[in-house]
């Protein structure tokens, strides 16, 4: 069986001396076929004199595959005529002589020479040696189909595909393309209803994938390294919180603490008594924050960073301990201290619904994803469900939380997260009944889950702030310490740059700012004049902090100063009172 015709255009090549690079239709240089001798090479992979050499100062880069690699980038960027000077400067070849005529013939489609010189590249694995003839054959096969030789694709698929006796469920589907005339095979990408045969350089690029990289450098393995170099250092930089655009090669990267909102770039002042909760909107654009002053702030985000009051909520009769935005950031939950839940429509400031319930009062709320329903943790320690016209579609009793309580709702909306007992986190499926707990030595006092769901961090009594992965297996993955608490509520919160940091207030008026990987303590910010209650930092800008005190200030920190117009001035500080 011989060669098919080919559908793309003979390659051209140029007569050189015995040894040289000719360059093929698409511009690729490989050595001339013609002076290849299959017993050079043939059964092992690229060994050159000097293979052991090595270069740089750690001694474990070895030159020859130091210089392939470069060779390979060089082609891979298109600079064919370099990476010939390269090779033929270096004595050091991309490939065996073998292995460029093997691509030849598989760019020429000599589907019958190719499998014969694949056997002689000496591949020890024989998987591996099967697994490139099947895909060889399957091009060959399609291109058969193309060109309407169905007898032919049929004898390639009887002979030569089947024998090999492997991904049988891929053979049965080349089998319903013989027996299925409506099915077109056509050049290009696949899509439905018609299979597109795939060029032959994107079959080289498969069988690179699949040969070993010894044999066949991986493509573009340069730029994985370079990129895994970047992502190390990325790791390794304590206040990277910046977009990676922004790192360059011919560097090391290294960011400063100014990376980090580490000072005071506004002061709000609206509140008359300790502000207790606040919390960014998802968007990043609004900020809402309640107090012991039975009131609720919500303040607007500017886009030259600067805050200023938008509404202000009075409707509570007691001090307002929790807020939870909707996914859409359209309304906003708000929680009295043992009180009724209220929901309000951020726009227009309006009171949309008093959720209530006779005889017991609200401790915290959250949203089902869908912003269709509502969760409440309630006094008499369980968990209610509502829909948003204020009923009552589920209740789960028990102790399902306790009187001073988080709530959270993971993004799939299939789990309620609660601090069940003083030192345990339950994690409730609520449709599949199913529970898990994080179990704590000491006595929990707030937690927080990250944005994706995949983690929660707890604030505890001890003074230590753990971070848990509750992705399959619960486990404890860090520790925080250094922030000061022993008798309020103080929280914390993930934020910057994919929630590299975490954040915490604490009892001693400062805020503290950890780096998520290491645990190192990177920053501690202070200002407040008493204790910080709580701290959010925004989902959209990752140089926006706010942290709100029993002092009655909300305190914006940033990198730099935002460039607003001072309506007051403290200390240089801009300060904003608000207004109705």
């Amino acid at each position: 069986m011989g060669a098919e015709d080919d559908d793309e255009p003979p390659s051209k090549r140029v007569k050189v001396s015995s040894g040289q690079l000719v360059d093929i239709s698409d511009g690729t240089f490989v050595r001339d076929p013609a002076s290849c001798s299959l017993g050079d090479s043939m059964a092992r992979p690229l060994t050159l004199q000097g293979d052991d050499e090595v270069v740089g100062t750690k001694g474990v880069v070895k030159k020859v595959e130091f210089v392939r690699i470069i060779t390979e980038a060089l082609d891979s960027l298109g600079y064919k005529k370099t990476r010939a000077l390269l090779e033929e400067e270096s004595g050091i070849p991309l490939h065996t002589s073998v292995i460029n005529l093997f691509m030849q013939q598989i760019l020429d489609g000599k589907w019958d020479e190719s499998l014969n010189t694949l056997r002689k590249i000496g591949l020890v694995d024989e998987k591996i040696v099967k697994l490139a003839s099947f895909v060889i054959l399957e091009q060959k096969f399609f291109e058969l189909l193309h060109k309407e030789k169905v007898m032919d694709a049929l004898k390639t698929l009887r002979g030569e595909i089947s024998p090999l006796c492997i991904n049988n469920d891929r053979v049965h589907q080349l089998s319903f393309f013989i027996i299925s005339p409506s099915q077109q095979v056509l050049p290009g990408i696949s899509d439905q209803g018609i299979v597109r045969v795939k060029s032959r350089r994107k079959l080289l690029e498969e069988l690179q994938r699949l040969l070993p990289p010894t044999v066949m450098v991986p493509e573009k393995r340069l730029v994985h390294l370079v990129e895994q170099a970047l992502d190390l250092q990325l790791d390794a930089c304590r206040f990277h919180n910046s977009v990676v655009g922004e790192m360059s090669l011919l560097t090391d990267h290294h960011c400063g603490i100014d990376h980090i909102p580490s000072l005071t770039v506004q002061i709000l002042r609206e509140h008359k008594k300790e502000v207790w909760f606040l919390e960014f909107s998802h968007n990043g654009k609004y900020l809402a924050s309640s107090s012991a002053d039975f009131s609720v702030i919500v303040w607007e985000v500017k886009l030259d960073g600067s805050v200023c009051m938008k509404h202000k909520f009075l409707g509570h009769k007691t001090s307002v301990s929790y807020i939870s935005w909707s996914p859409d950031d359209h309304q906003l939950l708000t929680c009295g201290e043992e009180d009724t839940v209220i929901r309000w429509d951020v726009e227009s400031g309006k009171c949309i619904h008093i959720y209530e319930k006779k005889n017991v009062g609200f401790i915290s709320c959250g949203w089902a994803p869908d912003g269709k329903r509502i969760f409440c943790g309630v006094t008499d320690k369980s968990i209610t469900m509502w829909d948003l016209e204020g009923k009552e579609l589920e209740c789960w009793k028990g102790h399902r939380t306790i009187r001073m309580s988080d709530l959270g709702i993971t993004s799939d909306g299939k789990h309620v997260v609660s601090v069940c007992k003083e030192n345990m986190i339950v994690l409730f499926g609520w449709e599949s009944k199913v529970e898990r707990v994080i179990q704590e030595d000491q006595a929990i006092t707030s937690f927080v889950l990250s944005m994706d769901s995949k983690y929660v961090l707890v604030s505890l009594l001890n003074q230590e702030i753990h971070l848990w992965n509750i992705e399959g297996t619960v486990k404890l993955v860090a520790k925080y310490k250094g922030h000061k608490r022993s008798r309020f509520v103080v929280r914390s919160c993930f934020g910057g740059l994919h929630q590299a940091f975490i954040a915490s207030g604490s009892e001693d008026s400062q805020v503290y700012i950890w780096h998520r990987g290491s645990g190192e303590l990177v920053g501690t910010l202070a200002g407040h004049s008493g204790t910080v209650n709580c701290v959010s930092w925004n989902p959209r800008n990752p140089h926006m902090l706010a942290s709100a005190s029993d002092d009655s200030t909300i305190r914006i920190w940033g990198y730099n100063r935002v460039n607003t117009k001072q309506h007051d001035t403290d200390n240089g500080v801009n300060c904003c009172n608000g207004r109705s």
